[in-house]
């Protein structure tokens, strides 16, 4: 192959992308925003799935390395009711399906598998634009431009690549996360950590709650989710810590001190993300020379795929032009194939997760998931 691929952004799915191709003997260059690797934490745990995000990882030849970052007892999960009380709690059975990590170190273990130099930081794209039949340049904010005639954009829900394909712009889904840390809650925080426990916590009724993680390094990352307008979000001052969590914990009023002790406790401000989705059905034309992988092609409500399709987006996609390295063309119409199928898919599925939890009969459907969970690990340990 003559050319190297550009890739615009360095998250993890232009990362595998980029260590799979790496893989085949195709070179890539990653332009990302950031200036360096540890510009930001890199967001809470993840459970990567044997089907896409672990299969990614294989197909990356990393299967050992994902192996040694794993959260041994992350699995666990525990639902309670408003008053405090548990409902429903699955130990983890130290399967290997759905391991949590933290997003941080898969990032870590992609980006050290890379060859030097593959990831140019501080490239923040400031336009994209078509100058010939499949060649694109970018024009970076720092005054540099590159060109290129096979361009990825990997850069996310509000991606300078998409509107390259496509005309469909993010609409707000109607509900935003608020993401909150503890540290050292074993020692600052213990009644904290003894209500999360190992793994993950659920505390839910419909349209808001909390979701909460102990992570590595003893630390609860709690998500509150409400069901708000931006504008409410908006209103909030993010630079007052205790003014900030406090008007968060004011929507529980009335719910157990050991669920909005998970806001209102802490010193740091917490941080609003906000839910944008694409279409469940986004698609685009073949566009010479330019596709999306990840959030870029198909950002949706969070229900548990967003970095596990990203990374097997990227593999696959890697596969694909290995496959085809004097025809880019067939390799990128081939990738599409694929992932537009599957990617509505996930997306219709997100969507019912979310109604799941967070609809009109919660906590009961999430409560009767996990029931079902713990009634499958007992057969199994009874086989």
């Amino acid at each position: 192959m003559t050319t190297t691929v550009t890739i615009v952004g360095a998250g993890l799915g232009g990362l595998t992308l980029a260590r799979v191709l790496h893989v085949h003997g195709v070179s890539a260059t990653i332009y990302e925003a950031e200036h360096s690797a540890e510009s930001r934490t890199q967001g809470g745990q993840l459970d990567l799935h044997e089907e896409d995000g672990q299969r990614a990882l294989h197909m990356a030849g990393l299967t050992e390395q994902y192996e040694g970052i794993i959260h041994r007892g992350g699995g666990a999960r525990r639902v309670y009711d408003t008053d405090g009380n548990v409902l429903v709690e699955v130990p983890d059975d130290g399967s290997m399906t759905r391991p949590e990590t933290l997003r941080g170190e898969i990032r870590r273990i992609l980006l050290e598998s890379l060859p030097e130099g593959t990831v140019q930081w501080g490239k923040k794209l400031a336009s994209v634009a078509a100058v010939g039949a499949a060649e694109h340049e970018l024009v970076f904010t720092d005054g540099t431009t590159a060109t290129t005639n096979v361009l990825v954009g990997a850069d996310g829900t509000w991606s300078k690549v998409r509107p390259l394909v496509s005309d469909a712009v993010p609409i707000y889904s109607g509900f935003s996360y608020v993401d909150s840390y503890l540290h050292s809650v074993s020692i600052d925080y213990p009644d904290i950590a003894d209500t999360v426990g190992d793994g993950a916590l659920y505390g839910i009724m419909p349209g808001k709650g909390f979701l909460a993680h102990r992570e590595v390094g003893d630390v609860v990352h709690t998500y509150v989710i409400l069901h708000r307008p931006v504008e409410w979000f908006d209103a909030i001052d993010l630079t007052d810590a205790a003014t900030s969590r406090a008007r968060v914990a004011a929507e529980f009023d009335g719910w157990s001190p050991k669920l909005t002790a998970l806001i209102s406790e802490g010193e740091q401000p917490p941080a609003v993300r906000k839910i944008y989705q694409l279409p469940d059905a986004h698609r685009w034309e073949r566009t010479p020379g330019v596709t999306l992988i990840g959030d870029a092609a198909h950002v949706t409500v969070p229900g548990g795929d967003g970095a596990n399709l990203a990374m097997f987006d990227g593999a696959q996609l890697a596969e694909a032009i290995a496959s085809h390295p004097d025809d880019i063309e067939t390799a990128l119409a081939e990738y599409e194939a694929i992932i537009f199928p599957r990617s509505e898919a996930a997306a219709i599925a997100a969507h019912r997760t979310v109604d799941t939890i967070f609809g009109t009969g919660a906590p009961d459907g999430v409560v009767k998931l996990f029931e079902g969970v713990l009634a499958d690990q007992r057969a199994a340990a009874q086989r």
